[in-house]
C-alpha cells in the first residue's frame, strides 16, 4: 500500500516549469530543409518557372521562416503560431496559381497543413444571386477546403461598392471569421490585378490585417516568354526551326503591344494556334513526312497569325485574344 506524502501538493499548484532550452545545441537547418522535402520543392519550383527571381526569392524566404518556426516549437523556445495567409498580385500568366500548388505543399511538408490540396475558386463560387444562398455556398467552399489552401482567383470581385445589394460582402465576413478562428487549418491566398487588390485591401481592412506575405508577380520580358514557349514545346514533343524562332520573338513583341495579353498564356494560346496550323500543313502534303517534318514548327505556322496582319502595332484585337 501506498502511502500519501507527508505534504501533498495543492490542488492548485503550478504546473512545472519545462526545461529551459540547452542554448549551446546545434541544429543543422540545412539538413533539416532537405529532409523536409521542402528543398527539393524549392528546386522544382526554380525548374518549373522561368524568370519570376522576386517571387521565388520570397517563396524560399517564406519556408526559410516556417521552418526556423518549426524548430523553434521543437526546441521549446518561445514562437507565436505565423500567419500563413497571402496576396497574390499580378497580371495573368504570370505562374501565380503554379505557385500557390508549390507553397501547399511546402506548408504540407513542414506540418502547417494537413494535406496539400488547392481548392482554386472565383466569386461565382462563393456569393449566391439570392437572399439566402451566399452563406451556403460559401461554406461549402470553407469546407471542401479545410486542411488545405483556398485560392481566390481576381478576390477584388467581391466586394462591388456600387451595389449596396450585393451579396459579395455576407461571403467576405464569413471568410474573415474563419481566416481568424481556422488559420491553423486553412491557409487562403487571394490573387488579382495589383491595382485592382489595393484597392480591395483598402475598403476591406479586415483583409489588409489577416494577410502577413504579399508577393508581386512580374510580368515576363520577351526573353523569358521565348525560353517559356521553347519549354512548352519540348514538353509536347516539339521544336521550332531557325526561322520559327525568329517569327515567334517578332509575334511575342507585336502581341505584348496588344489588348488582353496574359504573359504566358497568350504564349501558350499562339502555341495551340501554331501546331493547328502546322497539323494542317502536314497533312494537306502529297507525300510522305519525316518524323522531322512532325516535329519542327515553321515560320509560316507562326506568320500565318493575324498579329502579323495589323499595320499598327498599338491596334486592338477587336474581340478577344488575337489569333
Amino acid at each position: 500500500m501506498t502511502e500519501a506524502p507527508d505534504h501533498p501538493a495543492p490542488a492548485d499548484a503550478p504546473e512545472p516549469e519545462a526545461p529551459a532550452p540547452d542554448v549551446d545545441a546545434m541544429v543543422d537547418l540545412r539538413r533539416e530543409l532537405v529532409e523536409s522535402g521542402v528543398q527539393e520543392l524549392l528546386t522544382e519550383l526554380d525548374d518549373a518557372l522561368i524568370g519570376l527571381a522576386p517571387v521565388k526569392t520570397r517563396i524560399a524566404e517564406t519556408a526559410s521562416l516556417l521552418l526556423v518556426d518549426r524548430v523553434r516549437t521543437r526546441l521549446g523556445l518561445v514562437s507565436e503560431p505565423p500567419t500563413l495567409h497571402m496576396s497574390f498580385t499580378g497580371n495573368p500568366g504570370t505562374g501565380k496559381t503554379t505557385v500557390a500548388l508549390r507553397m501547399a505543399e511546402i506548408l504540407h511538408r513542414l506540418g502547417y497543413l494537413r494535406t496539400a490540396k488547392v481548392v482554386s475558386v472565383t466569386r461565382d463560387d462563393l456569393v449566391g444571386e439570392f437572399i439566402g444562398h451566399t452563406a451556403p455556398k460559401t461554406k461549402e467552399v470553407l469546407k471542401r477546403a479545410m486542411g488545405g489552401v483556398l485560392f481566390i482567383d481576381e478576390a477584388y470581385y467581391l466586394h462591388r461598392p456600387e451595389n449596396e445589394r450585393d451579396y459579395g460582402r455576407e461571403s467576405i465576413e464569413i471568410l474573415l471569421q474563419v481566416m481568424e478562428d481556422k488559420r491553423s487549418e486553412l491557409v487562403v491566398i487571394l490573387a488579382g490585378y495589383e491595382e485592382e487588390m489595393a484597392r480591395f485591401f483598402a475598403s476591406n481592412p479586415g483583409f489588409r490585417s489577416r494577410i502577413a506575405h504579399h508577393i508581386d508577380f512580374p510580368d515576363y520580358s520577351d526573353a523569358e516568354l521565348l525560353a517559356i514557349a521553347a519549354l512548352m514545346l519540348d514538353e509536347r514533343g516539339y521544336r521550332l526551326s531557325d526561322d520559327a524562332r525568329e517569327a515567334l520573338e517578332e509575334y511575342i513583341a507585336l502581341r505584348r503591344a496588344q489588348p488582353l495579353f496574359a504573359n504566358a498564356r497568350s504564349i501558350r494560346n499562339a502555341l495551340d494556334r501554331a501546331i493547328l496550323r502546322h497539323a494542317n500543313r502536314q497533312v494537306a502534303r502529297d507525300e510522305p513526312v519525316s518524323v522531322a517534318d512532325l516535329m519542327t514548327l515553321e515560320a509560316i505556322d507562326i506568320r500565318t497569325s493575324r498579329v502579323f496582319e495589323i499595320a499598327d502595332p498599338q491596334g486592338s484585337a477587336s474581340e478577344g485574344e488575337a489569333r
